[in-house]
């Protein structure tokens, strides 16, 4: 494995883990230190108006999530396609004494 292989693998992985992170656990501590509603849905009266909506539109939230998990699937396509073929190893048997 070389070195460009392993700063894409890095940066790819960081990235996606981050992008995950911030639109689960980040977003949502946003949502609840801005205190309720907590749904994704706005809050009505029974007129119909609008009386509280959330924090963090539910849609960003989503899409961030869902571009963490595009990364990961961009870097696993690309490590499919970057395999190179791995030597034969020499098997050998390993015995409990």
């Amino acid at each position: 494995m070389n070195t460009q292989t392993d700063i894409i693998d890095k940066v790819a992985l960081a990235l996606s883990g981050a992008l995950v992170v911030i639109g689960t656990a980040v977003l949502g501590t946003v949502e609840i230190l801005a205190g309720q509603p907590y749904g994704a849905a706005p809050v009505t009266n029974e007129a119909g108006e609008i009386v509280a909506t959330p924090a963090v539109d539910p849609v960003i939230r989503t899409g961030v999530v869902l571009a963490g998990l595009a990364v990961l699937l961009l870097w696993g396509v690309y490590r499919a396609a970057a395999a190179e073929e791995a030597p034969e190893r020499e098997r050998r048997d390993v015995t409990a004494d």
